[in-house]
């Protein structure tokens, strides 16, 4: 980095002086450069962390590709979508990404395609590397694996930092049960289209209450067989919050049925603002997208 700095002072210092050569303005103007008013951005690792992400989520969607430079896919309705471009790392057969706190639930989830993303981009033997490094940057917790902190990371800020880097207008929208966590999911704008919330209920939702609910029944026999008191209790602490999440869950799945039955479209030319509002309070942070102020 002093290298870095001291090569850029360098350069600047250069055109200055070439600058006041050229006007004459020896008696008026010095070319030395202060360091602190240097042109540098400073990296930061867990901005960069937070920027890999955001990108890793957008080779998912299909919004850039590890295989072609720049934008790739940012049409509308998934009209025209090509799965050809995206041969490195696929891209996702629908534009939905389910986030979640267990890895239990979905293979295809946001933090299993972040190892995936690593695996494809530095390759294999440099994974579990790259993963605690990542994990690292993000700001792990004592106990924690890497996957552990990758999908916290994804469960709770990554979408508040999206909303901030896109001043409130994202791009890939959060699809959230509420308060209880009990089912998130990120579909891509640019390829949602009137038949995804069907697709979004019939490939996650539902199973995801199935899923639920065969946990909830085998931690109940599990509690049942405990051998010791603080067993029993642990398990039955793990069932409560469970069974918090599936009440939460099936009173969402009725509303997304209903909003699914209305086939709602979009036009992205009246701006993210209007289009979030159709979906009433299936997404997250509606009132901070569609009551805050920004660019479209």
């Amino acid at each position: 980095m002093i290298a870095e700095i001291a090569g850029l002072r360098g350069l600047e210092e250069e055109n200055n002086r070439l600058f006041i050569d050229a006007y004459g303005l020896h008696n008026e103007l010095s070319p030395e450069v202060p360091e602190d008013q240097i042109t540098l951005t400073r990296p930061g690792r867990e901005k960069d962390s937070q920027r890999l992400i955001s990108y890793a989520i957008g080779c998912m969607m299909g919004r850039y590709s590890l295989d072609e430079p720049g934008l790739i896919y940012a049409h509308a309705g998934n009209v025209g979508f090509d799965a050809t471009r995206y041969k490195t790392l696929p891209a996702d057969a629908d534009g939905i990404v389910p986030i979640t706190d267990e890895q239990l639930w979905f293979e295809d989830d946001a933090a299993n395609r972040v190892r995936e993303f690593l695996r494809a981009v530095w390759g294999a033997d440099t994974l579990d590397e790259n993963m605690a490094w990542l994990a690292e940057s993000l700001g792990a917790k004592a106990g924690e694996t890497p996957d552990e902190t990758i999908r916290r990371y994804l469960a709770d800020k990554f979408f508040k930092d999206h909303l901030q880097t896109y001043k409130k207008r994202p791009i890939y929208w959060l699809f959230s049960s509420g308060k209880q966590g009990a089912f998130q999911a990120l579909v891509y704008l640019h390829r949602y289209h009137e038949g995804t919330l069907a697709r979004l209920r019939a490939e996650y939702v539902v199973p995801l209450t199935g899923k639920m609910q065969a946990r909830i029944e085998m931690l109940e026999k599990d509690a049942t067989a405990a051998s010791s008191t603080a067993a029993r209790n642990k398990l039955n602490k793990q069932i409560e919050k469970l069974r918090k999440k599936h009440v939460d869950l099936l009173a969402y799945d009725e509303k997304l049925r209903h909003y699914a039955d209305m086939r709602i479209s979009l036009d992205l030319d009246d701006g993210v603002k209007v289009n979030y509002g159709k979906f009433g309070d299936l997404l997250a942070e509606v009132k901070a997208v569609t009551g805050g102020t920004g660019e479209e």
